[in-house]
C-alpha cells in the first residue's frame, strides 16, 4: 500500500439506490449484486428496450428515450434527470456507453451523485491512450514505441522515425476503433484520414497517435481494484488474444503462456501506474507480450471489462461488490493473498448473434428457443429469454459463458459440453465458431496470438 494515500477516503457514505446507467447483461450483473448488498436498483431503458429482462429485474425503472444509443444511453442529461427524479444516490455506469466519459463523472458530482468508477481526473489521464502511454513511461512501464503524444502532421516523417509496420490508434479510443496497422507508406495517408473519421464517429475525438507494431503478440491484462487508501488489488492476468478487428472473442485466465515471475512483473507494472494516477475503484492495463516474455503496455480501460467474470471464477471475489464498497469509501474487503492463491482455470465465451460463417454478419430476429447449459463450473451472464426480440441499435452480444474447471485442459472438456447444450434458434449465433476455435491444435496447446482467428478462419473458409 503507498503510504501516501492512507486516510483520504473521507466519510463512509451508505448508498440506499444504485441506478444502473446500461442495458442487458451487463445491467442484471450490477442489479443482481445490489440485491444480495441490499441496495434497491434503477434501471433505464430505451424505448427499443421496453421488453428487456434488466427491467423486470430492478426494483424500479425509467425509460431515458428513444432506440439509438446517442439519444437515450449515451445522452447524459436523461440520465442525470432519471437519478434525480428517483433520488438515486450513486450511478454505476457498467461497460461501454458513458463508462469512461470524464464530462459524465464530472456531472455525476455535480450533482451530488456518485460515480461507481475512478474520478475525471484518473479517466482523463488514463482514459485518453496517448496520455496513458507517457503516464506509464514515467512510472517505469514498459511501453511499445511511438509518437510523443497525439499527432496532427508530419505523418509520414513520424511514421518513419518508429519504422514500419506501425499502428494507428485513437487517442480517445476503446473497444477496437479507430485503430489501423499500416505495412508500407503508399497507404499511410489514407488509412490516417480513415482512423481519424472513424474516431470521430465513436468517440467525438479525431485525435491519433502511432505506435510500433509488435508482431504476433499475445493481448494480455491485468484487472485491478484501487481504493481512496491507496491499497491496491492486482488480480492473476487474463488472456484476450482470441479476437476478430480488436474485438475480443474468447478470453481465459490464467494465461498458458504467463508463469508467476512474469505476472508479478506484470502486477508490479500496474500498481505504479495505478499509484502514480490516484486511481481509485476498478480498472484493467493491457499489454502485447511477445514471443519472448517481453511485456509492453498497451492502454488502461478506467471501466469494469466484459471479461471481468472469469476474475471472479478463479479468485471468488465479486468485482462488482468491490466496486462499489470503494465508491461508498469503505474500502476493499480482500488482501493480495487472497487472489494470489486463485484456483483452477476459466474461459468466457462471448455468444454473439453473428452468421460466423458469413464474415460475421448481424442475425436480428425473435428468439424461438433459449436452452442454456448447466452443470458444474457453468455460468451464463445473459438477457435473453424465450420470445424475445433482438433490437437493431446495440451490441450483438448475447450471451457470455462463463466455464470454469481444475485445469486448462478440464475447462476446453467443460467448454465443448456447454457449447453442445447451447441451443439458440430463431437467429445465427457464434456458437459454431467457439466449438471449433477451442478444439483447434493451436488453441489446445495454447499457441495463439492477436492475429490467431483471422488465420483459422481464412482456413475455415477455404476447406
Amino acid at each position: 500500500m503507498d503510504r501516501r494515500y492512507k486516510n483520504r477516503g473521507g466519510k463512509v457514505k451508505e448508498f440506499r439506490k444504485v441506478l444502473i446507467a446500461n442495458r442487458g447483461e451487463i445491467a442484471l450483473r450490477v442489479i443482481r449484486t445490489l440485491k444480495e448488498m441490499g441496495i434497491k436498483s434503477v434501471a433505464v431503458y430505451s424505448e427499443a428496450d421496453r421488453n428487456s429482462l434488466h427491467i423486470r429485474m430492478a426494483d424500479e425503472s425509467i425509460c431515458i428515450g428513444p432506440g439509438p444509443s446517442k439519444e437515450s444511453y449515451l445522452k447524459m442529461e436523461n440520465i442525470i434527470s432519471a437519478a434525480l427524479s428517483c433520488q438515486a444516490d450513486a450511478i454505476h455506469p457498467g461497460y461501454g456507453f458513458l463508462s469512461e466519459n470524464a464530462e459524465f463523472s464530472k456531472l455525476c458530482s455535480r450533482h451530488n451523485i456518485v460515480f461507481i468508477g475512478p474520478s475525471p481526473d484518473s479517466i482523463k489521464l488514463l482514459g485518453h491512450k496517448s496520455q496513458a502511454r507517457e503516464i506509464a513511461s514515467k512510472a517505469g512501464v514498459p511501453v511499445t514505441p511511438g509518437t510523443d503524444g497525439c499527432i496532427k502532421k508530419d505523418f509520414l516523417k513520424e511514421a518513419k522515425k518508429i519504422g514500419f509496420p506501425i499502428m494507428i490508434k485513437a487517442a480517445a479510443g476503446g473497444g477496437g476503433r479507430g485503430i489501423r496497422i499500416v505495412y508500407d507508406e503508399n497507404k499511410l495517408l489514407y488509412e490516417v484520414e480513415m482512423a481519424q473519421n472513424e474516431a470521430k464517429a465513436a468517440f467525438g475525438n479525431d485525435e491519433i497517435y502511432f505506435e510500433k507494431f509488435i508482431e504476433q503478440p499475445r493481448h494480455v491484462e491485468i484487472q485491478f481494484i484501487r481504493d481512496y487508501n491507496g491499497k491496491i488489488i492486482a488480480f492473476p492476468e487474463r488472456d484476450c488474444s482470441i479476437q476478430r478487428r480488436n474485438q475480443k472473442l474468447i478470453e481465459e485466465t490464467p494465461s498458458p503462456v504467463v508463469n508467476p515471475q512474469l505476472r508479478k512483473k506484470l502486477q508490479k507494472a500496474v500498481y505504479n501506474l495505478a499509484d502514480s494516477a490516484d486511481y481509485h475503484g476498478a480498472g484493467t492495463v493491457e499489454f502485447l507480450l511477445d514471443k519472448n516474455g517481453n511485456f509492453y503496455f498497451m492502454e488502461v480501460n478506467t471501466r469494469l471489462q466484459v471479461e471481468h467474470p472469469i476474475t471472479e471464477a478463479i479468485t471468488g471475489v465479486d468485482l462488482v461488490k468491490e466496486q462499489i464498497l470503494i465508491a461508498q469509501k469503505k474500502g476493499i474487503s480482500i488482501n493480495q493473498e487472497d487472489v494470489d492463491n486463485f484456483t483452477g482455470h476459466s474461459i468466457e465465451h462471448r455468444i454473439n448473434a453473428e452468421d460466423w460463417e458469413n464474415n460475421f454478419a448481424p442475425s436480428l430476429g425473435k428468439i424461438e428457443e433459449w436452452i442454456m447449459p448447466g452443470g458444474p463450473g457453468i455460468r451464463i451472464d445473459s438477457h435473453i429469454y424465450n420470445g424475445y426480440e433482438i433490437p437493431f441499435y446495440y451490441d450483438s452480444m448475447i450471451a457470455k459463458l462463463i466455464i470454469w474447471a481444475k485445469d486448462r485442459n478440464s475447462a476446453i472438456s467443460r467448454s465443448n459440453r456447454a457449447l453442445d447444450e447451447f441451443k439458440i434458434k430463431g437467429i445465427k449465433t457464434t456458437i459454431g465458431a467457439h466449438k471449433k476455435i477451442i478444439n483447434s491444435p493451436e488453441f489446445m496447446s495454447g499457441n495463439v496470438d492477436t492475429k490467431f482467428l483471422e488465420r483459422f478462419l481464412a482456413e475455415e473458409k477455404n476447406k
